[in-house]
């Protein structure tokens, strides 16, 4: 007899939307009688796999690959449950894929794997490459993904996008560029101070510096990174040598003192008194989930923009408001990689949609608005043209960033 099912949760309608899961997968021809049959399986379709083994490029032509992307995990990093393991992961990467078809019609699988060792995730993650046309990595801990994903780089042909990292840079950048806008700063002329050297603090201070911020401090739990610091790893060591050009030193707060900028990404906590001692006009991004740093209207009372991670704020910074358009115009020219321009291209064209719209309260798109992911897409193709990683050199990509249905 089968077992009844658990509805200990039925009460709580955020279990009832997952009952069952949030994505399933739907046939894209109809099949109808015995002739369909015989064009989608056996025999007609081996005249297709016979091409491909002839020519593999085909494959991107005649299967799913070339709109299919893998949502790869381990659970060792989850939102901000921290390493929760594979199966209480799946949620969130279903909830990835839900994104990817909504906002770009890009189709996504989540894949939630049953090992942590750096050497073993890149070798399964490399075996299953063939069946999918891009890899976003996701909730995977930290210095950890940093390697994974320069190693799936450096195996695949194929877009390896740690979300985590890049979508957040992204995102983080589009609304500072707006904030500066609103602000009347360039941001050549900006202080800034990011709080939290994880997958996403690194990735934040990396694009800032290549947008021409004008300096950064970064720190972490033992305080501000600089040049000589004892016990730094790697990605640590070459954080501080691109960074903190003042060599400072002491606490996050301490470091506070007259910057401009406040990037939070520690799931820590400030005192209010560290945003009063910022510079007239400040910018402050609380971005950690589910508690900022510091309470947004705290830090309006010392900041002229405040921008949260959260929906239930203004000016929220949201990743599904890049990865989705990332991967369409990845997608749609076969890119071969994510490059440091693609991502730029994709911060510009957020920005460029808020403009010269931009005010305290509006430093970002909604995450409902259908110019993002077109927008996203076409900037992040044509970069992809310009740079010599794209295999396909015609089609409008614009239009292929319309949700399929």
């Amino acid at each position: 007899m089968a077992a009844e099912p658990d509805r200990t949760y039925d009460a709580d309608p955020v279990f009832a939307m997952h009952r069952g899961g949030k994505i399933h997968v739907r046939p894209s021809v109809e099949v109808t009688d015995s002739a369909g049959l015989a064009m989608a399986y056996t025999p007609g379709v081996a005249r297709v796999c016979s091409a491909i083994a002839e020519r593999p490029e085909l494959a991107a032509e005649y299967t799913w690959v070339s709109n299919t992307v893998a949502v790869v995990t381990d659970g060792t990093a989850v939102l901000g449950l921290g390493d929760i393991g594979p199966s209480a992961a799946m949620p969130v990467m279903e909830g990835k894929a839900l994104l990817f078809k909504r906002f770009a019609g890009v189709d996504a699988v989540p894949v939630c794997l049953a090992c942590t060792e750096t050497d073993e995730l890149v070798r399964v993650v490399t075996a299953l490459a063939p069946s999918f046309g891009g890899i976003n990595l996701e909730d995977i801990s930290a210095p950890r993904c940093f390697e994974i994903e320069e190693k799936l780089r450096e195996r695949l042909d194929i877009p390896v996008f740690h979300d985590d990292q890049h979508g957040t840079a992204i995102v983080t950048l589009a609304a500072l560029r707006s904030a500066a806008r609103v602000t009347g700063r360039r941001l050549g002329d900006l202080r800034v101070v990011v709080a939290g050297a994880g997958a996403s603090g690194v990735a934040v201070s990396k694009i800032l510096l290549s947008a021409g911020v004008g300096d950064i401090a970064v720190s972490d739990s033992k305080g501000l990174i600089y040049r000589g610091r004892d016990g730094l790893n790697p990605v640590k060591a070459e954080l501080a040598a691109m960074t903190n050009r003042a060599g400072l030193q002491g606490s996050t707060e301490s470091a506070l003192r007259g910057a401009d900028v406040f990037i939070g990404l520690s799931g820590g906590t400030v005192a209010e008194p560290a945003l009063a001692g910022m510079a007239d006009g400040a910018i402050v991004f609380v971005l950690s989930n589910p508690d900022p740093e510091v309470h947004p209207d705290v830090a309006r009372a010392h900041a002229a923009v405040v921008a949260t991670g959260r929906s239930d704020f203004p000016n929220q910074i949201n990743n599904s408001l890049a990865f989705p358009g990332v991967f369409r115009g990845a997608l749609d020219v076969r890119a071969t990689d994510i490059t440091e321009g693609m991502k730029l291209a994709a911060a510009d064209a957020i920005a460029a949609l808020v403009g010269e719209d931009a005010s305290a309260e509006y430093v970002m798109p909604s995450q409902f608005d259908e110019r993002v992911a077109p927008a996203v897409a076409a900037a992040v193709a044509a970069q992809a043209r310009a740079e010599g990683v794209a295999r396909r050199l015609y089609g409008t990509d614009a239009g292929n960033a319309l949700p399929r249905k």
